[in-house]
Protein backbone atom coordinates (compact mmCIF):
# COMPACT_ATOMS: atom_id res chain seq x y z
CA UNK A 1 0.00 0.00 0.00
CA UNK A 2 2.97 2.46 0.78
CA UNK A 3 4.07 2.24 -2.71
CA UNK A 4 0.95 2.24 -4.47
CA UNK A 5 0.68 5.76 -2.43
CA UNK A 6 4.25 6.82 -3.65
CA UNK A 7 3.31 6.08 -7.07
CA UNK A 8 -0.23 7.79 -6.54
CA UNK A 9 1.98 10.91 -5.15
CA UNK A 10 4.17 10.46 -8.21
CA UNK A 11 1.24 10.41 -10.68
CA UNK A 12 -0.34 13.56 -9.12
CA UNK A 13 2.70 15.24 -9.60
CA UNK A 14 3.66 14.58 -12.80
CA UNK A 15 -0.03 16.03 -14.05
CA UNK A 16 -1.50 18.26 -11.13
CA UNK A 17 1.21 19.82 -9.71
CA UNK A 18 3.16 23.02 -11.55
CA UNK A 19 4.72 26.13 -10.98
CA UNK A 20 1.58 28.13 -10.29
CA UNK A 21 -0.24 25.55 -8.17
CA UNK A 22 0.26 21.96 -6.92
CA UNK A 23 -1.93 18.63 -7.37
CA UNK A 24 -3.28 19.34 -3.32
CA UNK A 25 -4.91 22.63 -3.94
CA UNK A 26 -6.46 21.54 -7.59
CA UNK A 27 -8.21 18.62 -5.67
CA UNK A 28 -9.36 20.98 -3.20
CA UNK A 29 -10.75 22.98 -6.34
CA UNK A 30 -12.30 19.90 -8.28
CA UNK A 31 -14.02 17.54 -5.00
CA UNK A 32 -16.13 20.39 -4.02
CA UNK A 33 -17.61 21.01 -7.88
CA UNK A 34 -17.59 16.99 -8.38
CA UNK A 35 -20.16 16.28 -5.69
CA UNK A 36 -21.87 19.62 -6.19
CA UNK A 37 -22.44 18.79 -10.19
CA UNK A 38 -23.23 15.32 -8.90
CA UNK A 39 -25.67 16.28 -6.45
CA UNK A 40 -27.45 18.61 -8.92
CA UNK A 41 -27.82 16.66 -11.89
CA UNK A 42 -28.84 13.33 -9.30
CA UNK A 43 -31.82 16.05 -8.35
CA UNK A 44 -32.68 16.90 -11.77
CA UNK A 45 -33.31 12.91 -12.54
CA UNK A 46 -35.14 12.84 -9.08
CA UNK A 47 -37.35 15.60 -9.87
CA UNK A 48 -37.77 14.07 -13.49
CA UNK A 49 -38.61 11.02 -12.15
CA UNK A 50 -41.00 12.12 -9.66
CA UNK A 51 -42.77 14.45 -12.30
CA UNK A 52 -42.98 11.55 -14.54
CA UNK A 53 -45.65 10.52 -11.79
CA UNK A 54 -47.63 13.19 -12.79
CA UNK A 55 -48.42 11.77 -16.29
CA UNK A 56 -46.49 11.79 -19.65
CA UNK A 57 -48.25 14.62 -19.96
CA UNK A 58 -46.47 16.65 -17.12
CA UNK A 59 -42.94 15.55 -18.47
CA UNK A 60 -43.07 15.88 -21.73
CA UNK A 61 -44.26 19.75 -21.04
CA UNK A 62 -41.52 20.18 -18.16
CA UNK A 63 -38.86 18.72 -20.43
CA UNK A 64 -39.96 21.10 -23.69
CA UNK A 65 -39.90 24.19 -21.03
CA UNK A 66 -36.53 23.05 -19.48
CA UNK A 67 -34.87 23.03 -23.02
CA UNK A 68 -36.18 27.10 -23.10
CA UNK A 69 -34.39 27.20 -19.50
CA UNK A 70 -31.49 26.07 -20.28
CA UNK A 71 -31.14 27.98 -23.21
CA UNK A 72 -32.01 31.52 -20.98
CA UNK A 73 -30.28 30.71 -17.81
CA UNK A 74 -27.18 29.36 -19.65
CA UNK A 75 -27.07 33.27 -20.86
CA UNK A 76 -26.90 34.66 -17.09
CA UNK A 77 -24.26 31.42 -16.62
CA UNK A 78 -22.29 32.93 -19.02
CA UNK A 79 -21.83 36.42 -18.31
CA UNK A 80 -21.32 34.78 -14.43
CA UNK A 81 -18.27 33.11 -16.41
CA UNK A 82 -17.20 36.29 -17.82
CA UNK A 83 -17.11 37.28 -14.36
CA UNK A 84 -15.59 34.01 -12.90
CA UNK A 85 -12.14 34.52 -15.35
CA UNK A 86 -11.42 38.32 -14.64
CA UNK A 87 -11.78 37.29 -10.95
CA UNK A 88 -9.10 34.37 -11.10
CA UNK A 89 -7.36 36.53 -13.69
CA UNK A 90 -6.77 39.09 -11.12
CA UNK A 91 -6.50 36.72 -8.33
CA UNK A 92 -3.03 35.09 -10.11
CA UNK A 93 -1.77 38.69 -10.71
CA UNK A 94 -2.32 38.96 -7.05
CA UNK A 95 -4.27 42.42 -7.25
CA UNK A 96 -6.61 41.85 -4.48
CA UNK A 97 -8.55 45.53 -5.01
CA UNK A 98 -9.47 44.46 -8.77
CA UNK A 99 -10.75 40.75 -7.38
CA UNK A 100 -13.16 42.90 -5.38
CA UNK A 101 -14.42 45.52 -7.93
CA UNK A 102 -14.97 42.42 -10.69
CA UNK A 103 -16.60 39.87 -8.10
CA UNK A 104 -19.16 43.51 -7.70
CA UNK A 105 -19.86 43.98 -11.22
CA UNK A 106 -20.25 40.65 -12.42
CA UNK A 107 -23.28 40.02 -10.03
CA UNK A 108 -24.50 43.66 -10.72
CA UNK A 109 -23.95 42.91 -14.57
CA UNK A 110 -25.99 39.50 -14.31
CA UNK A 111 -28.62 40.44 -12.02
CA UNK A 112 -29.50 43.47 -14.93
CA UNK A 113 -29.63 40.59 -17.54
CA UNK A 114 -31.94 38.48 -15.87
CA UNK A 115 -34.31 40.95 -14.60
CA UNK A 116 -34.51 42.10 -18.19
CA UNK A 117 -35.09 38.33 -19.94
CA UNK A 118 -37.34 37.15 -17.14
CA UNK A 119 -39.81 40.23 -17.84
CA UNK A 120 -39.41 39.77 -21.54
CA UNK A 121 -40.26 36.26 -21.62
CA UNK A 122 -43.64 36.85 -19.11
CA UNK A 123 -44.55 39.15 -21.40
CA UNK A 124 -44.23 37.17 -24.79
CA UNK A 125 -44.68 33.56 -22.97
CA UNK A 126 -47.41 33.25 -25.53
CA UNK A 127 -46.23 33.48 -28.95
CA UNK A 128 -42.73 31.92 -27.58
CA UNK A 129 -44.69 28.69 -26.52
CA UNK A 130 -46.92 28.45 -29.55
CA UNK A 131 -43.30 29.24 -31.77
CA UNK A 132 -41.47 26.04 -30.12
CA UNK A 133 -44.16 23.84 -29.28
CA UNK A 134 -47.61 24.89 -31.33
CA UNK A 135 -47.61 21.58 -32.26
CA UNK A 136 -47.74 19.91 -29.18
CA UNK A 137 -51.21 18.57 -27.56
CA UNK A 138 -53.36 21.05 -25.69
CA UNK A 139 -52.76 19.59 -22.35
CA UNK A 140 -48.69 19.73 -23.05
CA UNK A 141 -48.72 22.61 -23.76
CA UNK A 142 -51.16 23.93 -20.71
CA UNK A 143 -48.54 22.45 -18.40
CA UNK A 144 -45.93 23.74 -20.54
CA UNK A 145 -47.37 27.38 -19.72
CA UNK A 146 -47.45 27.32 -16.36
CA UNK A 147 -43.99 26.02 -16.05
CA UNK A 148 -42.96 28.89 -18.25
CA UNK A 149 -44.05 31.79 -16.15
CA UNK A 150 -42.81 30.54 -13.25
CA UNK A 151 -39.92 29.47 -14.38
CA UNK A 152 -39.50 33.40 -15.46
CA UNK A 153 -40.28 34.54 -11.90
CA UNK A 154 -37.64 32.39 -10.68
CA UNK A 155 -34.86 33.90 -13.30
CA UNK A 156 -33.45 36.70 -10.87
CA UNK A 157 -32.68 34.71 -8.11
CA UNK A 158 -31.14 31.48 -10.01
CA UNK A 159 -29.18 34.27 -11.97
CA UNK A 160 -27.80 36.13 -8.70
CA UNK A 161 -27.03 33.06 -7.65
CA UNK A 162 -24.55 31.91 -10.50
CA UNK A 163 -23.44 34.95 -10.20
CA UNK A 164 -22.01 34.56 -6.43
CA UNK A 165 -21.43 30.81 -7.16
CA UNK A 166 -19.02 32.35 -10.39
CA UNK A 167 -16.92 34.58 -8.20
CA UNK A 168 -16.16 32.33 -5.79
CA UNK A 169 -15.19 29.87 -7.78
CA UNK A 170 -12.84 32.61 -9.32
CA UNK A 171 -10.64 32.87 -6.06
CA UNK A 172 -11.13 29.01 -5.74
CA UNK A 173 -13.51 28.85 -3.02
CA UNK A 174 -15.48 25.81 -4.12
CA UNK A 175 -16.41 24.63 -0.94
CA UNK A 176 -18.67 27.75 -0.44
CA UNK A 177 -20.28 26.58 -3.38
CA UNK A 178 -20.82 23.53 -2.66
CA UNK A 179 -22.64 24.48 0.99
CA UNK A 180 -24.91 27.07 -1.35
CA UNK A 181 -25.18 24.57 -3.70
CA UNK A 182 -26.59 22.05 -0.52
CA UNK A 183 -29.07 24.35 0.90
CA UNK A 184 -30.92 25.58 -2.52
CA UNK A 185 -30.81 22.33 -4.08
CA UNK A 186 -31.91 20.36 -0.92
CA UNK A 187 -34.67 22.65 -0.58
CA UNK A 188 -35.93 21.92 -4.41
CA UNK A 189 -35.86 17.82 -3.25
CA UNK A 190 -37.82 18.10 0.17
CA UNK A 191 -40.25 20.54 -1.66
CA UNK A 192 -40.59 18.54 -4.43
CA UNK A 193 -41.18 15.35 -2.55
CA UNK A 194 -43.93 17.36 -0.53
CA UNK A 195 -45.79 19.18 -3.42
CA UNK A 196 -45.55 16.74 -5.97
CA UNK A 197 -45.40 13.61 -4.47
CA UNK A 198 -47.26 14.08 -1.14
CA UNK A 199 -50.04 16.70 -2.36
CA UNK A 200 -50.21 15.22 -5.95
CA UNK A 201 -50.07 19.52 -7.34
CA UNK A 202 -47.92 18.25 -10.59
CA UNK A 203 -46.59 21.09 -12.48
CA UNK A 204 -48.10 24.18 -10.03
CA UNK A 205 -46.09 22.34 -6.95
CA UNK A 206 -43.35 21.89 -9.00
CA UNK A 207 -43.00 25.81 -9.43
CA UNK A 208 -44.06 26.47 -6.32
CA UNK A 209 -40.75 24.47 -5.17
CA UNK A 210 -38.82 25.62 -7.47
CA UNK A 211 -39.28 29.36 -6.88
CA UNK A 212 -39.14 29.37 -3.49
CA UNK A 213 -35.71 27.07 -3.40
CA UNK A 214 -34.17 29.75 -5.84
CA UNK A 215 -35.33 32.69 -3.59
CA UNK A 216 -33.21 31.00 -0.45
CA UNK A 217 -30.31 30.18 -2.47
CA UNK A 218 -29.97 33.61 -3.70
CA UNK A 219 -30.29 34.95 -0.16
CA UNK A 220 -28.15 32.56 1.08
CA UNK A 221 -25.59 33.29 -1.48
CA UNK A 222 -25.37 37.22 -0.73
CA UNK A 223 -25.71 36.47 2.90
CA UNK A 224 -22.66 34.38 3.13
CA UNK A 225 -20.54 36.82 0.31
CA UNK A 226 -21.38 40.35 2.37
CA UNK A 227 -21.31 38.25 6.33
CA UNK A 228 -18.71 35.72 6.09
CA UNK A 229 -16.86 35.83 2.65
CA UNK A 230 -12.74 37.48 3.64
CA UNK A 231 -11.62 36.74 0.24
CA UNK A 232 -13.82 38.48 -2.41
CA UNK A 233 -14.00 41.88 0.09
CA UNK A 234 -17.56 42.31 -1.61
CA UNK A 235 -19.14 45.53 -0.86
CA UNK A 236 -22.64 46.60 -2.16
CA UNK A 237 -21.77 50.48 -3.11
CA UNK A 238 -19.01 48.68 -5.65
CA UNK A 239 -22.23 46.54 -7.00
CA UNK A 240 -24.62 49.79 -7.12
CA UNK A 241 -22.45 51.76 -8.69
CA UNK A 242 -21.18 50.34 -12.51
CA UNK A 243 -17.69 50.43 -13.34
CA UNK A 244 -17.77 50.19 -17.16
CA UNK A 245 -13.95 49.70 -17.19
CA UNK A 246 -14.41 46.56 -15.30
CA UNK A 247 -17.79 45.01 -17.38
CA UNK A 248 -16.09 45.56 -20.83
CA UNK A 249 -13.52 42.86 -19.34
CA UNK A 250 -16.25 40.40 -17.91
CA UNK A 251 -18.69 41.56 -21.00
CA UNK A 252 -15.54 40.51 -23.50
CA UNK A 253 -15.50 37.06 -22.05
CA UNK A 254 -19.42 36.82 -20.89
CA UNK A 255 -20.65 38.12 -24.67
CA UNK A 256 -19.57 35.93 -26.74
CA UNK A 257 -19.90 33.12 -24.61
CA UNK A 258 -23.40 34.66 -23.79
CA UNK A 259 -24.28 34.31 -27.86
CA UNK A 260 -22.41 30.66 -27.95
CA UNK A 261 -25.28 29.91 -25.36
CA UNK A 262 -27.96 31.54 -27.10
CA UNK A 263 -27.52 29.78 -30.73
CA UNK A 264 -25.65 26.70 -29.42
CA UNK A 265 -29.02 26.23 -27.41
CA UNK A 266 -31.54 27.66 -29.57
CA UNK A 267 -30.35 25.07 -32.06
CA UNK A 268 -30.94 22.23 -29.37
CA UNK A 269 -34.40 24.11 -29.16
CA UNK A 270 -35.00 23.51 -32.70
CA UNK A 271 -34.01 20.35 -32.71
CA UNK A 272 -36.69 19.82 -30.18
CA UNK A 273 -39.30 21.14 -32.51
CA UNK A 274 -37.93 18.27 -34.86
CA UNK A 275 -38.63 15.52 -31.53
CA UNK A 276 -42.18 17.48 -30.97
CA UNK A 277 -43.32 16.24 -34.93
CA UNK A 278 -42.16 12.80 -33.65
CA UNK A 279 -45.12 13.20 -31.36
CA UNK A 280 -45.63 12.35 -27.38
CA UNK A 281 -43.58 9.17 -27.19
CA UNK A 282 -40.45 10.93 -28.68
CA UNK A 283 -40.34 13.91 -26.48
CA UNK A 284 -40.46 11.64 -23.67
CA UNK A 285 -38.35 9.06 -24.50
CA UNK A 286 -35.75 12.49 -25.26
CA UNK A 287 -36.34 13.32 -21.96
CA UNK A 288 -35.83 11.02 -19.99
CA UNK A 289 -32.88 9.69 -21.86
CA UNK A 290 -31.86 13.30 -21.77
CA UNK A 291 -31.98 13.11 -17.50
CA UNK A 292 -29.99 10.13 -17.95
CA UNK A 293 -27.51 11.00 -19.87
CA UNK A 294 -26.46 13.59 -17.68
CA UNK A 295 -25.79 11.11 -14.98
CA UNK A 296 -22.42 9.87 -17.40
CA UNK A 297 -21.42 13.48 -17.68
CA UNK A 298 -20.71 14.26 -14.24
CA UNK A 299 -17.21 14.21 -13.79
CA UNK A 300 -16.70 15.82 -17.47
CA UNK A 301 -18.98 18.59 -16.41
CA UNK A 302 -17.83 18.93 -13.11
CA UNK A 303 -13.76 19.21 -14.90
CA UNK A 304 -15.45 21.41 -17.39
CA UNK A 305 -16.18 24.53 -14.58
CA UNK A 306 -13.18 23.75 -12.64
CA UNK A 307 -10.54 24.01 -15.28
CA UNK A 308 -11.75 27.65 -15.84
CA UNK A 309 -10.88 28.31 -12.16
CA UNK A 310 -7.53 26.64 -12.76
CA UNK A 311 -6.36 27.81 -16.41
CA UNK A 312 -7.81 31.50 -15.44
CA UNK A 313 -5.47 31.50 -12.49
CA UNK A 314 -2.64 30.53 -14.34
CA UNK A 315 -3.00 32.65 -17.22
CA UNK A 316 -3.34 35.66 -14.31
CA UNK A 317 0.08 34.81 -13.32
CA UNK A 318 1.38 34.08 -17.15
CA UNK A 319 2.39 30.72 -16.24
CA UNK A 320 1.35 29.57 -20.10
CA UNK A 321 3.44 26.24 -19.15
CA UNK A 322 1.50 25.41 -16.42
CA UNK A 323 -1.78 26.47 -18.15
CA UNK A 324 -1.42 23.88 -21.27
CA UNK A 325 -0.12 21.06 -19.04
CA UNK A 326 -3.35 21.24 -16.58
CA UNK A 327 -5.58 21.41 -19.72
CA UNK A 328 -3.95 18.24 -20.77
CA UNK A 329 -4.42 16.74 -17.44
CA UNK A 330 -8.47 17.96 -17.30
CA UNK A 331 -8.83 15.96 -20.62
CA UNK A 332 -7.45 12.69 -19.79
CA UNK A 333 -9.44 12.71 -15.97
CA UNK A 334 -12.61 13.75 -17.54
CA UNK A 335 -12.07 10.85 -20.29
CA UNK A 336 -11.01 8.28 -17.20
CA UNK A 337 -14.27 9.80 -15.54
CA UNK A 338 -16.30 8.70 -18.54
CA UNK A 339 -15.11 4.83 -18.49
CA UNK A 340 -15.41 4.65 -15.10
CA UNK A 341 -19.13 6.16 -14.94
CA UNK A 342 -20.34 4.60 -17.77
CA UNK A 343 -19.05 0.98 -16.50
CA UNK A 344 -20.94 1.86 -13.53
CA UNK A 345 -24.33 3.08 -14.82
CA UNK A 346 -24.42 0.29 -17.82
CA UNK A 347 -25.16 -2.38 -15.72
CA UNK A 348 -27.85 -0.57 -14.14
CA UNK A 349 -29.73 0.78 -16.13
CA UNK A 350 -32.61 -1.47 -15.62
CA UNK A 351 -33.07 -0.37 -12.15
CA UNK A 352 -32.48 3.82 -13.17
CA UNK A 353 -34.82 3.55 -16.18
CA UNK A 354 -37.79 2.58 -14.23
CA UNK A 355 -37.76 5.39 -11.48
CA UNK A 356 -39.24 7.29 -14.79
CA UNK A 357 -41.86 4.70 -14.79
CA UNK A 358 -41.72 4.86 -18.74
CA UNK A 359 -44.38 2.97 -20.63
CA UNK A 360 -42.43 -0.60 -21.56
CA UNK A 361 -42.83 0.39 -25.30
CA UNK A 362 -39.98 2.98 -24.79
CA UNK A 363 -37.23 1.38 -22.47
CA UNK A 364 -35.43 -0.45 -26.32
CA UNK A 365 -35.29 3.05 -27.51
CA UNK A 366 -33.92 4.47 -24.40
CA UNK A 367 -31.60 1.91 -23.94
CA UNK A 368 -30.50 2.31 -27.64
CA UNK A 369 -29.82 6.22 -26.83
CA UNK A 370 -27.59 5.22 -23.30
CA UNK A 371 -25.25 2.45 -25.72
CA UNK A 372 -25.00 4.99 -28.09
CA UNK A 373 -24.10 8.10 -25.89
CA UNK A 374 -21.62 5.40 -23.38
CA UNK A 375 -19.38 4.62 -26.46
CA UNK A 376 -19.18 8.44 -27.82
CA UNK A 377 -18.87 10.26 -24.48
CA UNK A 378 -15.37 8.92 -23.55
CA UNK A 379 -13.97 9.18 -26.92
CA UNK A 380 -15.23 13.02 -27.95
CA UNK A 381 -16.83 14.83 -25.34
CA UNK A 382 -13.86 15.89 -22.96
CA UNK A 383 -12.35 17.51 -26.22
CA UNK A 384 -16.32 19.27 -27.23
CA UNK A 385 -16.23 20.67 -24.03
CA UNK A 386 -13.56 20.69 -21.12
CA UNK A 387 -11.38 22.20 -24.11
CA UNK A 388 -13.45 25.01 -24.97
CA UNK A 389 -13.51 25.91 -20.89
CA UNK A 390 -9.58 25.81 -21.02
CA UNK A 391 -9.70 28.56 -24.01
CA UNK A 392 -11.82 30.66 -22.71
CA UNK A 393 -10.40 30.88 -19.37
CA UNK A 394 -7.61 32.47 -21.59
CA UNK A 395 -9.30 34.98 -23.09
CA UNK A 396 -10.00 32.94 -25.92
CA UNK A 397 -14.22 33.57 -26.29
CA UNK A 398 -14.49 34.97 -29.86
CA UNK A 399 -12.88 31.76 -31.16
CA UNK A 400 -14.66 28.82 -29.30
CA UNK A 401 -17.82 30.68 -29.77
CA UNK A 402 -18.12 31.11 -33.27
CA UNK A 403 -16.70 27.62 -33.93
CA UNK A 404 -19.52 25.74 -31.80
CA UNK A 405 -21.91 28.18 -33.08
CA UNK A 406 -21.06 26.95 -36.70
CA UNK A 407 -20.54 22.74 -35.43
CA UNK A 408 -24.16 23.35 -33.93
CA UNK A 409 -25.78 24.34 -36.80
CA UNK A 410 -24.34 23.01 -39.51
CA UNK A 411 -24.31 19.31 -37.90
CA UNK A 412 -26.21 19.04 -34.89
CA UNK A 413 -29.41 20.93 -36.19
CA UNK A 414 -29.46 20.29 -40.08
CA UNK A 415 -27.69 16.82 -40.06
CA UNK A 416 -30.27 16.36 -37.01
CA UNK A 417 -33.17 17.36 -39.73
CA UNK A 418 -31.83 15.12 -42.47
CA UNK A 419 -31.40 11.67 -40.09
CA UNK A 420 -34.46 12.45 -37.56
CA UNK A 421 -37.14 13.52 -40.05
CA UNK A 422 -35.91 13.46 -43.68
CA UNK A 423 -34.47 9.46 -43.45
CA UNK A 424 -36.98 8.47 -41.22
CA UNK A 425 -34.76 7.72 -38.25
CA UNK A 426 -36.58 9.57 -35.72
CA UNK A 427 -34.91 10.35 -32.26
CA UNK A 428 -31.74 7.60 -32.84
CA UNK A 429 -31.04 10.12 -36.14
CA UNK A 430 -31.41 13.06 -33.65
CA UNK A 431 -28.92 12.28 -31.15
CA UNK A 432 -26.49 10.57 -33.82
CA UNK A 433 -26.14 13.95 -35.34
CA UNK A 434 -25.17 15.10 -32.13
CA UNK A 435 -22.15 12.84 -31.53
CA UNK A 436 -21.04 13.74 -34.74
CA UNK A 437 -21.33 17.35 -33.69
CA UNK A 438 -19.35 16.65 -30.44
CA UNK A 439 -16.19 14.85 -32.60
CA UNK A 440 -15.77 17.95 -35.07
CA UNK A 441 -15.77 20.62 -32.22
CA UNK A 442 -13.34 18.26 -30.13
CA UNK A 443 -10.96 18.17 -33.23
CA UNK A 444 -11.45 22.21 -33.64
CA UNK A 445 -11.03 23.01 -30.59
CA UNK A 446 -7.83 20.63 -29.60
CA UNK A 447 -6.36 22.39 -33.40
CA UNK A 448 -6.26 25.56 -31.82
CA UNK A 449 -5.10 24.73 -28.81
CA UNK A 450 -1.45 23.04 -30.47
CA UNK A 451 -1.32 26.95 -31.75
CA UNK A 452 -0.20 29.97 -29.55
CA UNK A 453 -3.06 32.36 -30.48
CA UNK A 454 -5.64 31.38 -27.65
CA UNK A 455 -3.13 32.79 -24.60
CA UNK A 456 -2.46 35.71 -26.45
CA UNK A 457 -5.29 37.68 -25.05
CA UNK A 458 -4.75 40.76 -22.64
CA UNK A 459 -7.55 41.35 -20.40
CA UNK A 460 -6.31 42.16 -16.98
Amino acid sequence: MPSLNRKSVFLLNKYFTGKSMDYKQIIAIIIPIFVDQAFIILMSLLNTAMISSSGVAAVSAVSMVDSLNIFLVNVFVAVATGGTVIVAQYKGSGNQEMVSKAAAQAISAVAILSLSISAFVIVFHTPTLNLLFGNAEAEIFENARIFLIGSCISYPFIAIFQAVSGVLRGVAETKACLGLSLIMNLTYLGLNVLFITVFDMGVIGLVISMISARVLGMVASLVYLLKYNQTLRFKIKNALKLNFSILKKIMFIGLPFAAEQMFFNGGKLLTQTFIVQLGTVAITVNAISGSISLLFQIGGSALSIAVVTVVGQCIGRREIEDARKFIKSFIGLSTVFFVVVTAIIMPLFPFIVRLFSPPEVMIPTIFSLMVLIAIAQPILWSLSFVMPSALRAAGDSKFTSMSSLLSMWLFRVILGYILGITLNLGIMGVWVAMVSEWSIRGFVFAWRFKGDKWYRHKLI
